[in-house]
């Protein structure tokens, strides 16, 4: 098989043995990864795959959608020839990849290609934090800093679809206005502090924002910490913490259990296809490349200031 591959820090496409399925595993021919920010990080030789997850270490990717290819021993969910998407700790960006059916989610037929492999990483990380780590409830105010990624959106439309009232900062002007055709009302980074109290902040910035989240929550309020690439520590001022009586947490997927991956597939079967199935939510795509440019796909995705996500289609 064909992937991306990791060499000296750069991305280049090279041949793989092809992976075969063991027992409860899952062969997906994959024919869109999306990149997310995790991917650059293992480029760049930062964030390599959790130990024993099984996974090649050189070639990248924590999303994919395809069809399935052949399944191992005791796989009970899916046929050949279905199509199916998922996360999976690395190896996406190849034509072929190896994950367990309980990590794996039917591809509804409002979900086309190539966004179905856009879709899984970004929104069960913004289900994740918005619900299983934030609580959010309907009513409640939303802070969505760096709104405009791949996970920004998704957490916009979720919480819209909940019922919450959201607010999103935009670094990008240019971008700014499809962020607000979400639902959400945009703002600049730096104007967002008089505009709480928020019940719930996604932080998807890092370090230099949390002194003015913590200022800017509502009694109670909760922070959720996604994203660090603006800086990777931060000053507190403990006496916000308690005076407002506030949590402050740290998320991510890719070290999870497999029984922790399968029960946020189930909920995104439950509580997330629905809204794809009735419109409510989409995936945006800033752009599409295919397998052969994937070092150019990598380069706008190191650029920054896109709306919506980058996925290589296979």
């Amino acid at each position: 098989m064909r992937a991306a591959t990791i060499r000296d820090g750069k991305i280049v496409v090279a041949e793989h043995p092809d992976p075969e399925p063991g027992t409860g595993q899952v062969l997906v021919r994959v024919k869109a990864a999306g990149l997310n920010g995790a991917d650059q990080a293992q480029v760049l030789g930062l964030y390599p795959p959790p130990p024993g997850s099984g996974v090649p270490e050189d070639i990248p990717g924590l999303e994919l959608a395809g069809e399935v290819a052949a399944t191992g021993p005791g796989v009970t969910r899916f046929a050949v020839g279905g199509p199916v998407m998922g996360l999976v700790a690395g190896g996406a960006q190849a034509d072929l990849a190896v994950v367990h059916e309980r990590q794996l989610i039917p591809v509804p037929e409002a979900l086309g290609h190539p966004h179905d492999g856009a879709f899984p990483e970004v929104f069960s990380t913004a289900y994740d934090a918005l619900f299983n780590q934030a609580r959010l409830q309907t009513g409640e105010h939303l802070l969505v800093h760096g709104a405009a990624g791949g996970v920004g959106t998704a957490a916009v439309q979720l919480a819209i679809a909940l019922g919450a009232r959201v607010t999103a900062t935009v670094r990008n002007p240019a971008a700014r206005s499809a962020v607000a055709a979400l639902g959400a009302h945009v703002i600049s980074p730096q104007d967002f502090a008089p505009g709480g109290p928020y019940d719930v902040i996604l932080e998807l910035v890092g370090g230099p924002n949390i002194p003015a989240d913590l200022q800017s929550l509502a009694t109670g309020g909760r922070i959720v910490v996604i994203g660090v690439g603006g800086g990777f520590t931060a000053e507190l001022n403990l006496i916000d913490l308690l005076y407002r009586r506030t949590s402050i947490t740290g998320t991510n997927l890719r070290t999870r259990s497999l029984e922790e991956k399968a029960l946020l597939a189930r909920q995104i079967e439950r509580y997330v296809l629905p809204n794809v199935s009735a419109g409510r939510v989409h995936v945006p795509l800033a752009a599409a490349y295919p397998l052969d440019q994937a070092a150019d796909a990598y380069a706008h995705f190191a650029d920054g200031g896109k709306f919506g996500k980058i996925v290589l289609t296979l």
